[in-house]
């Protein structure tokens, strides 16, 4: 994949998919409160943990490289 579709997937990702994951797990949260009662707070802590990891696995080579230069850029500045 090209850094810039990288690039754009990724700012698509962090805008779009990060805020649905959240209202999803926070979902689940309140689901798991009303069905089962609170879970003791470690458990919670390591739940909510765990959900904050596991969404950006399918995406970890979306980002891969994007904090850095594009490689594909050209390396003189005046060929423009």
């Amino acid at each position: 994949m090209k850094y810039r579709t990288r690039r754009r997937l990724s700012i698509v990702v962090l805008l779009v998919v990060m805020p649905l994951w959240i209202a999803a797990a926070l979902a689940f949260m309140a689901w798991w409160d009303r069905s089962f009662g609170r879970m003791p707070v470690p458990l919670e802590m390591l739940v909510y943990l765990i959900l904050g990891v596991v969404w950006i696995l399918p995406f970890r080579r979306v980002f891969l490289g994007v904090g850095k230069a594009d490689p594909d850029a050209p390396t003189d500045p005046d060929a423009r």
